[in-house]
């Protein structure tokens, strides 16, 4: 039962079910968890899957309950299918999110694949959710064990994009300068369309010591248009050492990154960054984050320019199925010409919640942004403000393997002292994610 499972990680047997419940070959619950446990102590994991498969479409939830935890427990320590293994717990987790010792089994996973950030999300909602002192000890094991880190891993989401606004241009067909107004051919005007939008990420980790990695990460992103005068993909490698020492995190990275535009190569960075992290009480964690790079606009030389960073973020718990987090961020873009020289700052903030198979996550953002001198051909100094808004929605309950659906809709408007730079959109996206 339930109680079996947050006293006893690794039980097979302890705790049977006393109720008899009508079962595959018409035996009860107990003789079939019996049955599966004697697979599994002989290493047939084949036949302990099957029955604890079918022990998961009973009719009693405490049934199922048992059985998921038990196959997840086996897929994880016996077979290495991390994924499949946090496809089990999460589905307990969707009827009972109080279950405090099945959320460290989901983090223990998370970690396992390479989700760091997800397993602290876990731990996190687990300690909210009120823990007794026997599993407090488990959660301080299990945020040490997090450093015992999976050396490959990474993620994939693709989705279809309907874009109101796929260019982030002006609506106007006119651009007011010193000398006049001129008139905005359609490619420079705000343009609809739909894209196919992909992100991935991958990483490799190398032990070099207790308490040190070296992190290799890759990512790239791509929004394409079946024209593609507008499709825009960016490739970034980073590397650096990682390491940990108590419940501390520092990272650093440094590495090149391209962006296309239309086709054509955009800009080439080289760039390099240090982030740190460490939990806030039970529930909290901050990260603070500080990057330079020098970015090399291929397209307009004044441009080109040294661009600085630092943000600070925070997230909590507020229990085991709510949570959140805010962050507040400074860039400065030091380019050849002061008209393109710029700061800004801003802040945003997330609320998730966990309503049965589904997680709902939306976010608000503010930034302002003033450039240092007026470019020549504009009438004013470049000054924005930009709000910021999404909902989105992962539908566990409809997923094929690790992929589950994903529904996505973002609202940007930019206010802009500069006419071209003036916008509105509106994007849904609808794709899948996934983890490996």
């Amino acid at each position: 039962m339930l109680a079996g499972i947050a006293t006893s990680a690794g039980a097979q047997d302890q705790g049977a079910l006393t109720v008899p419940v009508s079962a595959p070959d018409h035996l009860s619950a107990a003789q079939v968890f019996a049955l599966a446990g004697r697979a599994r102590d002989r290493g047939d994991f084949a036949t302990a899957e099957i029955a604890y498969r079918a022990l998961t479409q009973d009719v009693d939830l405490e049934v199922r309950t048992e059985a998921r935890f038990r196959l997840g427990l086996m897929l994880a320590d016996d077979m290495r299918r991390y994924g499949d293994a946090a496809l089990e717990f999460r589905r307990i987790l969707d009827d009972k999110p109080g279950a405090a010792r099945v959320r460290l089994e989901l983090a223990r996973m998370q970690a396992m694949l390479g989700n760091m950030a997800a397993a602290r999300k876990e731990l996190r909602a687990a300690q909210a959710a009120g823990l007794p002192s026997a599993v407090e000890q488990l959660v301080r094991f299990y945020s040490r064990a997090l450093n015992a880190r999976k050396p490959l891993g990474g993620s994939v989401e693709v989705a279809l994009a309907p874009d109101s606004n796929i260019n982030r241009a002006t609506r106007s067909d006119t651009l007011g300068t010193v000398i006049g107004d001129f008139s905005l051919d359609e490619d420079a005007r705000a343009k609809s369309g739909v894209g196919l939008a992909l992100q991935g990420q991958g990483y490799f980790r190398l032990g070099i010591e207790p308490g040190a990695d070296l992190l290799v990460r890759a990512s790239t992103g791509a929004t394409l248009y079946r024209e593609g005068d507008f499709n825009d993909i960016t490739v970034a490698i980073q590397a650096g050492p990682q390491y940990t020492w108590g419940s501390n995190q520092l990272t650093f990275s440094a590495g090149p990154a391209r962006r296309w535009f239309g086709g054509h190569l955009f800009s080439t960075t080289i760039g390099g960054g240090v982030s740190w992290q460490r939990p806030v009480g039970k529930r909290g964690q901050v990260r603070l984050d500080g990057n330079i790079a020098h970015v090399t606009n291929r397209r307009n030389a004044l441009q080109t320019a040294d661009d600085f960073t630092l943000s600070a973020n925070f997230d909590r718990a507020f229990s085991a199925r709510f949570g959140g987090g805010v962050q507040a961020f400074g860039f400065r873009e030091a380019a050849r010409d002061p008209g393109y020289s710029l700061a800004m700052g801003g802040t945003s903030a997330y609320l998730f919640r966990e309503m049965g198979r589904t997680t709902l996550v939306g976010t608000l953002g503010y930034s302002h942004l003033e450039a240092d001198a007026r470019l020549f051909l504009y009438p004013n100094r470049r000054v924005e403000d930009r709000y910021s808004a999404s909902i989105a929605a992962t539908l566990r309950a409809l997923h094929l393997g690790s992929f589950a659906p994903l529904v996505r809709l973002k609202w940007e408007r930019n206010r802009s002292s500069i006419e071209i730079y003036d916008y509105r959109r509106v994007v849904a996206e609808f794709g899948v994610t996934s983890a490996f």
